[in-house]
């Protein structure tokens, strides 16, 4: 019997268990310092995987959606920031400040890239200008980020480098330099990701699940959960619930008051509302303090789960208007197909 769409997926039943593991038997001393050089190897790797699956031809055929791109770059980089700032009176009472602190760190991330090109294909979007627009995003994300970071959160969590500049290039050494390095090597490798592309997977989810246990083991130490009361986390929920309802929504009205099409306004709502995990729990690690790690992601793997199950719902309804004129019946039903 095929799982509720409300259920968690496998790897957020995974990520859950990494931050159990990491509650109950925390890495600390030598063992530590191993998992962080281990963490190191496997996000430079995630990202050189990353550039070797982009395509460049997929890249030249959605840049001429210009305005399409600045819409869904300023909802993830001014809209998104602008609401978690705006409403601190009205969100920091149900959290900590330090989950706060993390809420805006989820604000100012680039949006996701796989999750937002699959609901895009499933809803019939813009299929094209949704793969440039959503990796445009993780690029410009380099070093937009760390400079939202600076303005927004320039303590936060104590931050291992205030210097916004310094932030972007230690983020391109280690998150830049493998992206390019893979994309370069794509007419070499490009086959061969693509050939074994289930199996890579878990590299993809792996490196993420190893930068939680490190994070997580190291804000345990430090005692993350006492300073996390159980009121506090059941705020964060809706906390993630308010921001998305709010981006989608927002996301939706400027689309169609700008006059696009329903193609387009699909991606602007899956690419402008979306935040990653796989680009976010690595820049944390490297903008601030191992302690602070934690606390910092937690609002994001819960907006990730949320944004998840929400947007199948969305993409679902959208796939079911009818076909437009001149596509065929087999189109709209492989259109709505979801990916692997």
């Amino acid at each position: 019997m095929a799982r509720s769409r409300f259920l968690p997926d496998n790897f957020t039943l995974a990520l859950l268990g990494t931050v159990a593991l990491a509650s109950l038997l925390p890495a600390s001393g030598a063992v530590a310092r191993f998992f962080e050089g281990l963490t190191v190897a496997a996000v430079a790797l995630l990202f050189f995987l990353h550039g070797a699956k982009l395509s460049r031809e997929a890249i030249v055929a959605g840049l001429g959606h210009w305005r399409l791109h600045l819409v869904v770059v300023g909802a993830t980089f001014v809209l998104f920031p602008l609401l978690g700032w705006a409403l601190k009176p009205v969100l920091l009472p149900l959290v900590t400040p330090d989950l706060y602190m993390g809420v805006l760190y989820l604000c100012v991330l680039p949006a996701t890239v796989q999750s937002a090109i699959a609901f895009t294909a499933m809803a019939r979007g813009n299929m094209p200008a949704a793969i440039c627009s959503a990796s445009a995003s993780t690029l410009l994300g380099i070093v937009i980020t760390p400079l939202l970071v600076g303005l927004l959160l320039p303590t936060a969590g104590n931050a291992q480098h205030h210097d916004p500049l310094a932030s972007i290039g230690r983020i391109m050494l280690q998150l830049l330099v493998p992206f390019v390095a893979g994309h370069l090597l794509r007419p070499w490798i490009g086959g061969f990701v693509k050939r074994h592309a289930p199996v890579l997977r878990f590299v993809d989810q792996g490196s993420i699940l190893l930068v939680v246990f490190t994070a997580f083991s190291a804000a345990v130490v430090e005692g993350l959960w006492g300073r996390l009361p159980l009121p506090a986390l059941a705020g964060l929920v809706v906390v993630c619930a308010v921001l998305l309802a709010l981006a989608l929504v927002s996301t939706t009205w400027l689309s169609r008051r700008l006059g696009f099409s329903k193609e387009d306004e699909i991606t602007i709502v899956f690419c402008g509302s979306k935040k990653s995990l796989a680009s976010g729990v690595p820049m944390a690690k490297v903008l601030f303090a191992s302690q602070a790690v934690g606390a910092m992601v937690l609002p994001l793997m819960v907006f990730h789960q949320m944004q998840l199950m929400v947007c199948a719902v969305l993409a679902q309804r959208y796939a079911r208007r009818p076909v437009a004129q001149g596509a065929s019946e087999g189109d709209a039903a492989a259109a709505v197909r979801p990916s692997a």
